[in-house]
This record gives C-alpha cells, structure tokens and sequence, in this order.
C-alpha cells in the first residue's frame, strides 16, 4: 500500500517501513502518531482512493525514531556595490517517524 499524508505542511509518498524526516513534530521520541491519508493506493495503482481532502477511515501510523537537527542552512544576502555582505546560517529541527501500518 501507499499514501501520501501530510505533515509539517510538505506531503509525503510513504510505504509501510519508509524512514521520513519531517519538521518538529512535538511528541516524545517512541510515541506512535496517527495521520490521515491524503491518498490511498496499491503498488500497481489499480486501487486508488483520493480524498477531499482527506480519505474517510484512512489511517497511517508513525513511530517517532528521533528528535534531532538538520544539516545546516546557509542564509548569503549581498548587495552588488554598496559592500553589504550577510553570512548567516541555521540547523533546523527534525522529528525522525517510520511507518508502520497503512489502512
């Protein structure tokens, strides 16, 4: 089965035992989460539901692996002939979830 869910405003594609890595999600690390579907399908895409905008009765559950940091963003602003340079970065929060059922 597939589904894509959304979560921390980004949609995602995910199979049962997917590892995505989200925006911080405010659960404790073990905890399962439970999402709606935004679209449920088979492998082969024969089996399609779509929502509006969610699937009735559709239910993904996640199991948080982690809460952690990101890589670093650079944030480079200049502007051409007046000597501005601005140099600043950021490591953004991250919740590790895996899949583990679709229905």
């Amino acid at each position: 089965m597939l589904a894509v869910i959304e979560l921390g405003g980004n949609q995602f594609i995910v199979q049962k035992g997917d590892i995505i890595e989200v925006k911080k999600q405010d659960i404790e690390v073990g905890k399962i989460l439970s999402v709606e579907a935004l679209l449920v399908s088979d492998i082969e895409g024969k089996d399609t539901k779509v929502g509006t905008p969610l699937v009735e009765g559709s239910k993904v559950e996640c199991k948080v692996l982690d809460q952690k940091k990101g890589e670093k963003v650079r944030v480079f602003k200049m502007k051409s002939k007046k000597r501005f340079k601005r140099n600043k970065g950021f490591r953004p929060s991250i919740t590790q979830l895996e899949i583990m059922s679709i229905s």
